[in-house]
Order: C-alpha cells, then structure tokens, then sequence
C-alpha cells in the first residue's frame, strides 16, 4: 500500500486527499491528513468570513472526504519543528505533499506600521474567526471611525463585519467575547482604500455587492475617484470581474446617501505612505496616486490624512520558510515542478507541495481543486518508485513515539459537540471555542 502524508486539512490539503483516494491508477493508497491544529479544515474555518454561511457550508464537502475509509485526520500535529522534519516523514510515508498556505501578511513599509491600534486584517479575522493562536484579544471599537487599507475579498470581509451589527452576527459561530466587543462598537465610518483604480481592485463583484446590502450601512463613492480610471468611462474592454466592479461602483456613485447609522467609503488612487500618531495611531496620511500610462500608479505629491484610532492592513499574504524545505524568499513559496518540490532544481524524491505555499496566494477556493490535482498526477507518476522505499509499519504509532498526541477524527467530533453545547448554553447557534485549552479538552471529552 501507498502511504501518503498531506500536511494541511484546509481545501487544498483536502483536495489532494480526495484526488489520492478516486484515481484508479494505483488502488491502494492511504492517506493521514496531517494539521498542526486540532481541527480541520483550515481557511474554511477560520478565514471565512462568520456571515459568509454559502462558503463555510464547503465544511460538509471536506468532511466526505476526511471520513472516507482510507483517509485519516491527525490534528494537533506540528510538522516542521523536530523531531517531524522533513527528513524524519519521509521514513514515515512513501510520499508527503505540503499543503500549509500562506502563513504571514505582507508589509506596508511605511513609518508608523507598528503603532498600538494598527494591526493586519488577518489579526481581526483571527479574532472573529475563534483562531487558537489568536494573539490580539481588543480592537479600537470606542471611536468612529477605521482605516482598512486594501480593496481585495478579505478587505471587504473586515469592512463588513465592522459594518454589521452585532444582532446580524448573532445567528452565526463568531465567538461570544468577539459579538460582545462588536455589539458596544461605536465605529460609524469604515474607510476602504486602494492606492489603484477601481478597475483593477481585488476584490469580486459578489463580494462587493454584500456592502450595498447591508441594511444599517451606507457606501459611498466619489465620482471624481472613479473618473481618474482610464477604464471608467468604457469598462467594456475589461474582463468580466472589473468590468462588473467598476458597473457598481458607478452605480452606487450615483446614489445619496440615506442615512443608515454606518458608512463604508470607497476610496481609490490613494497610496499610505505613514501612519500618524504618538502611542498610538491617529491617522493614515495618504498620497494622492494617478495611472502612470503602464499599468501602475505614481505619486503626485497631494496628500491626505484621515483620521482612525483603528488601521486593518489587508495587502495580501506570503509563505514562510518550512524548517528542512527548500524556500523561494522572492516568491515566498516552495520551488516546485508541477508540484514536485525542488531541491538545487533537482526534483526531491517523494516530496510535493499544492496550494498557496505551491503557486503563491492567488486565486478563489476552488483554484485549489486543479492545483492539487495537477500535484498529485505527478505524485503517482512516481508512484513506483515511491512504493519502493521503506517505510514504517505503522505510521500513526512513529508519531506518538515522535511525542505528538493527535486529535483524530473522534476527537474532532467531541470539539464539535462541544461548541454545539456551548452555543446552546449561550442561546445561540453552535460557537466555536477560541483557545488551545477549551479546543484540546474538548477532543479528549474534558469537561
């Protein structure tokens, strides 16, 4: 039998998992789906936005795939650290696909970045989001307004989460301390702002259109903006996402405001180059941008601040260096060949990489399914050599030994039962449990 180990049960971790156990090429293969946390599903728990129901319902896909009879869930496993090195799984499983993302936000680079009440958007979402590592427990919610700099899908996620209130959030799994702090918040004015055109913001039309949904929220837009995109006044040579966005946003430029209790501003062609303020951040001095005929943005010298107790920097993400993997620093991925990782451009015997940490953090969800796919093609391509080398009888046993005390997939079940519990006792809907303890008590039936 082949034994494979997959390192991160988010989607691309799965999807790998899933692509392993329906070919037909070679029958017998095993599968352990190793995370370092003691639940599964990665980003689906915990990057997906708590309103965002439609998206966090792709749990019930994974979960299939994690309860087929020849895949194993091991949470609660830290691979990377000794003892499980690289080197060490190899001796354990035939071949071991690294699925682990992209672990760390990008820099702005600007004075001021590490001022109390500037954090990155991933902080937020892993308050709201009940991450175990969550290092960040309050946010400036007392004053009126918020900085998030950034205009792709998760820029929008914290702008509407921020926007919401709290009785919105209260159907959902956000944690209770978390609904609590953004039930007494007192930001009014959101300010989302891109130092590009709207035409080529990140984010998708789906996304942007929940911000005119929101029933306590306004968003504005200001024409003058907009007008300063080449492609304004004719987005139809754009590809279809842009062309949509700049429809909306053309659309909602065009509205008055009606007075909702909360506003979402739009802001665009605006480039942070400080964040104000002594002891704390005040504001964001931004520099007025403007095409600079190749594609980009260029500074004009105009500049402008606006004030924010509360900057959530979202300028996307970047893979960090596995201790024994070979590392791509420009890149910020694992030098791979259709998945087969790369050492001295050699391709490493029973090594591979999918997701995020393969092709660097671009695409949806969904982009996952191909790119795993294409990985595991190469993986049993190899399969016969793979197959070959020796390996230990019993994997899951080499791991305790190793000193880990996975959380397999009954232990998952009691985390799950238990947040159901809590959610009850609270009046709600299931809640997720925010913290190593609670989380690890829970998979062993702890009280």
């Amino acid at each position: 039998m082949l034994r494979v180990a997959v390192i991160g049960s988010g989607p691309s971790g799965v999807y790998a998992a899933q692509a392993l156990v329906q070919q037909q090429a070679v029958p017998e293969v095993s599968v352990h789906v190793l995370d370092r946390l003691p639940c599964p599903y990665g980003l689906v728990r915990y990057g997906v936005a708590p309103d965002h129901e439609k998206i966090k319902s792709l749990q019930n896909t994974l979960r299939t795939v994690l309860e087929h009879p020849r895949v194993s869930f091991l949470g609660n496993v830290q691979v990377g650290p000794p003892p499980l090195v690289p080197e060490r799984l190899l001796g354990l499983y035939h071949a071991v696909v690294y699925c682990v993302g992209a672990a760390t936000d990008r820099r702005l680079g600007v004075p001021g970045e590490e001022l109390p009440g500037s954090f990155s958007a991933t902080e937020f979402v892993s308050w709201y989001s009940a991450h175990p590592d969550a290092t960040v427990d309050s946010f400036a919610l007392g004053a009126g307004s918020a900085v998030v700099i950034g205009v792709g899908n998760v820029a929008v996620d914290v702008a509407r989460v921020l926007a919401r209130g709290a009785e919105e959030l209260r159907p959902t799994d956000v944690p209770h301390a978390a609904l609590g702090a953004l039930s007494e918040s007192r930001v009014s004015d959101i300010h989302m702002v891109g130092r590009r055109g709207p035409s080529q913001a990140k984010f998708t039309t789906k996304e942007l259109r929940e911000l005119g949904a929101l029933t306590g929220a306004d968003v504005l837009v200001r024409p003058e903006e907009l007008a300063l995109d080449p492609a304004y006044a004719d987005p139809s040579g754009l590809p279809g996402i842009n062309r949509r966005n700049v429809e909306v946003l053309r659309d909602w430029a065009r509205r008055a405001p009606t007075g909702r209790p909360r506003r979402i501003h739009l802001r665009f062609f605006l480039k942070p180059v400080a964040l104000l303020g002594e002891g704390a951040v005040r504001a964001v001095r931004f520099e007025r941008t403007a095409p600079d005929g190749r594609g980009g943005v260029a500074g004009t010298g105009v500049f402008e601040d606006i004030e924010a107790p509360l900057v959530l920097r979202s300028v996307g993400y970047r893979g960090v260096p596995l201790p024994g993997l070979p590392f791509d620093e420009e890149r910020g991925t694992v030098p791979n060949a259709a998945g087969r990782v790369l050492r001295g451009g050699v391709p490493s015997p029973g090594e591979y990489v999918a997701g995020w940490i393969k092709r660097g953090p671009t695409g949806v969800i969904g982009t996952n399914r191909p790119c795993a796919k294409e990985t595991v093609a190469s993986l049993l391509a190899d399969a016969d050599a793979l197959a070959a080398r020796p390996v230990v009888a019993d994997p899951l046993r080499a791991l305790r030994e190793a000193g880990t005390e996975p959380v397999e997939w009954t232990g998952w079940l009691r985390i799950e039962a238990a947040e159901a519990a809590l959610g009850e006792a609270l009046g709600r809907t299931k809640v997720k449990i925010p913290d190593w303890t609670g989380l690890l008590g829970a998979a062993r039936g702890q009280e």
